[in-house]
């Protein structure tokens, strides 16, 4: 896989922008992903001498951005009333990855429900048409992270949007851990549609409701750290070292090659006492198996 560049997440050190940035120079990765919904990293709180100034210390640094983070949490794009202010933003969003050298953000859009003809469905095409429409027009993407449901279903949604403004953010420890789909699989079911991937591992301890871990409409949500602590000590799945989980790497990464992904592998680490020792070791990992 040696198209394809090995990322890190700054935000999984857990020790701020600046520092994180630094960190993922020392481990060795060629690029980084980081959140941009808030705090230092607020679109609104940037000016064009600040993004023009961190563009300029990620790239003395010998990085890259592989795709800015603007999961704005709740329940996604499932309430219509809440979504132009969530559309908004979103767009916002892009914006500043576009100033930064990137032109993907990955995003989480709520569960996709079954039922095509129902509000929330309906709510959640509609924002996210109008999400694809704006992303086109910049030549960028919103890239949704796999997971809540299965690929299968998630590609039919998708379908739906007329065009690839929308597309894919590939978490295959995700689809292992909640839905126990197969990642492979979903690499060939979402082949048109990948524009980004996490390099993530985990199992999956028993069979369990989406709606428990990532909420839905009229469904209490589950928070950012309650799914944490799902992930490091819960009875439904565990988040687990590169290599140690159910995420069958080898085959994956094959699937990745047959479909011509030539884009970054981003490491994810949400848990653990000691991210960085992980992150390098995932690093390391995906070396060992030919990436970067």
């Amino acid at each position: 896989m040696s198209g394809n560049k090995i990322g890190v997440i700054v935000d999984s050190f857990r020790v701020g922008v600046r520092e994180g940035l630094r960190r993922a120079r020392t481990i060795g990765a060629d690029g980084v992903q980081i959140y941009a919904v808030d705090g230092e990293m607020d679109p609104a709180g940037l000016s064009a001498a600040a993004r023009a100034e961190l563009s300029a210390y990620i790239a003395s640094l010998g990085l890259e951005i592989s795709a800015l983070c603007g999961d704005l949490g709740g329940h996604g794009f499932q309430d219509g009333a809440a979504n132009a202010a969530k559309i908004e933003k979103s767009k916002r969003i892009l914006d500043l990855a576009l100033d930064l050298g990137t032109n993907i953000v990955t995003t989480h859009i709520g569960i996709v429900p079954d039922d095509r003809d129902g509000a929330v469905y309906e709510a959640m095409q509609r924002a996210c048409r109008e999400l694809g429409a704006y992303a086109t027009s910049l030549g960028g993407y919103f890239a949704i992270e796999t997971g809540p449901e299965r690929a299968a279903h998630l590609r039919a949604f998708l379908d739906t949007l007329g065009g690839r403004g929308v597309s894919v953010n590939f978490d295959p420890a995700n689809m292992v851990m909640v839905t126990g789909d197969d990642p492979v699989q979903g690499v060939y079911t979402l082949k048109e549609y990948i524009v980004h991937t996490h390099a993530k591992d985990g199992v999956r301890l028993r069979e369990v409701d989406p709606r428990e871990i990532y909420g839905a409409l009229g469904y209490e949500p589950m928070s950012h750290e309650k799914i944490a602590e799902e992930a490091a000590a819960g009875d439904s799945f565990r988040e687990l070292p590169l290599g140690e989980g159910a995420v069958d790497f080898p085959a994956y990464f094959a699937a990745l090659r047959d479909i011509g992904y030539e884009g970054y592998l981003t490491v994810e680490r949400e848990v653990g006492d000691d991210p960085e020792a992980d992150i390098a070791k995932a690093v390391a990992f995906l070396k060992a198996h030919g990436v970067g």
